[in-house]
């Protein structure tokens, strides 16, 4: 699976649109920022049939400092934002596990060599 920038988004676009790149650029960083003021208003953005940005609260909790596990370390809430992924891309990205599950496969390291039964030895 490979990794899909910005600025890919805007050369497909572009070239189904026809479209400026410049054109496209500016409206998905206007539609960015949209969603992003929205959010930090706290205020919920849904797309129908993508999903929804929530802002959610979390707890404050302890947690461990790995160089001092002897000491407590007080982490505070704070807001940050959840996607709940609509209905239809549900569906659309459930096709995709085939695919993440052979690519798991062929990425895994080798297993480790077990002794031969015949000569106790590799």
């Amino acid at each position: 699976m490979k990794t899909v920038t910005k600025r890919d988004l805007v050369v497909q676009i572009s070239n189904e649109t026809g479209m400026t790149q410049q054109q496209v650029f500016d409206v998905i960083q206007k539609t960015l920022d949209t969603i992003t003021t929205t959010l930090a208003g706290g205020d919920e953005v849904v797309l129908r049939n993508f999903g929804s940005f929530q802002v959610r609260e979390t707890k404050q909790k302890i947690g461990r400092n790995p160089n001092k596990p002897d000491t407590d370390v007080i982490i505070p809430p704070r807001a940050i934002v959840k996607f709940k992924p609509g209905k239809e891309m549900k569906e659309r990205v459930a096709n995709v596990l085939p695919q993440i599950q052979n690519q798991e496969t062929t990425e895994a390291p080798p297993a480790a060599a077990t002794p031969s039964p015949e000569t106790g030895s590799l």
